[in-house]
C-alpha cells in the first residue's frame, strides 16, 4: 500500500516531529514551496514554533509536454536548464525564453500575492529550513536551493515528506542537512502517497500565511486549535507523473 499520509497536513506533522532539534529557536525560519509545501510547511512552523514564509519555484515544462520539465525558474532569477533534454527533444532558444518568461510573470504575480507589503527576505546567519509537500526529480528545488545559497544563510536544510532515494542523494550535496519522512522504492507520483493531495489554492495559501503570522513563532498546543487548522484538507487526489531530469545547469 502506497499511502503514507492522510493529507498534507498529517505530512507536516510527521515531518515536524523528524526535525524536533530546531523547535523554539530564534533564528529559524521554515519557507514552504507554494503551493502545496506551503500546508507541510505551516505544520512544521507551527509545531515547532518557529516563523513561517514562502519561497517560489516552478517547473519549466516541455511545449506540449508541460507535465516533463526541462528547467526550472525560482525566486531571484535563477534559472536551471536540462541542457541535454532541451538539445534531445529539439527546443529552440525562443521556446525557451517565453516559458522562462511566462514563468517568471506567475512567480511575480505569487510573490505580491503571498507576501504583500513584506520586505524582502533577509536570510543571512538564519537557518532556513524549506519544505515542500514531495519531491519527483528536484528541478525546481535544486533551482530553490541554488537561488538560497545566494542569500547567505547560516544552515540550509531540506525538508519533505516523500522523495525518491535517488532524488534525495543528489540534492544532499547541495545542503547542509536533508530530512525526508519517506524514501520508497517505487515512485511514480508524489500525489500516489497521500490519501488525499488535493490542489492548494492561492486564497489557501495566503490564509495559513496569515494565521501563522498572527500567530507568530509561539505555536497552540497540539489539540486546542479550531477546524480552521485544518484548511488544507479538502481534497482532489490530483498528481502529476514523476519525469527524469539529470543533468541540471545553472543558466
Amino acid at each position: 500500500m502506497d499511502v503514507i499520509f492522510s493529507d498534507r497536513a498529517d505530512a507536516g506533522r510527521q515531518l515536524a516531529a523528524k526535525l524536533v532539534g530546531y523547535a523554539g529557536r530564534p533564528d529559524v525560519l521554515v519557507l514552504g514551496i507554494p503551493r502545496g509545501g506551503v500546508a507541510v510547511a505551516y505544520e512544521v512552523a507551527r509545531a515547532l514554533k518557529v516563523q513561517l514564509d514562502v519561497f517560489l519555484s516552478r517547473k519549466l515544462g516541455v511545449p506540449g509536454q508541460e507535465e516533463l520539465a526541462f528547467g526550472a525558474v525560482a525566486s531571484g532569477g535563477v534559472r536551471l536548464l536540462d541542457r541535454d533534454l532541451i538539445r534531445e527533444l529539439d527546443i529552440s532558444e525562443l521556446e525557451i525564453e517565453r516559458a522562462t518568461q511566462s514563468v517568471k510573470t506567475e512567480l511575480e504575480r505569487r510573490e505580491r500575492a503571498y507576501r504583500d507589503k513584506k520586505p524582502p527576505l533577509d536570510l543571512v546567519g538564519q537557518t532556513v529550513i524549506v519544505v515542500d509537500d514531495g519531491i519527483a526529480t528536484g528541478s525546481s528545488m535544486l533551482a530553490a536551493i541554488k537561488a538560497l545559497r545566494q542569500m547567505q544563510p547560516a544552515r540550509l536544510v531540506l525538508a519533505v515528506p516523500v522523495a525518491p532515494a535517488s532524488t534525495c542523494k543528489r540534492l544532499r550535496e547541495h545542503v547542509d542537512e536533508l530530512v525526508c519522512v519517506h524514501t520508497p522504492e517505487r515512485f511514480y507520483a508524489i500525489g500516489q502517497f497521500y490519501e488525499d493531495f488535493s490542489q492548494v489554492t492561492d486564497e489557501q495559501v495566503i490564509e495559513l500565511l496569515r494565521r501563522a503570522a498572527e500567530r507568530g513563532p509561539v505555536a497552540r498546543p497540539p489539540g486546542s486549535g479550531s477546524g480552521g487548522d485544518n484548511l488544507v484538507d479538502e481534497a482532489s487526489r490530483k498528481s502529476f507523473p514523476a519525469s527524469d531530469a539529470p543533468g541540471w545547469i545553472q543558466d
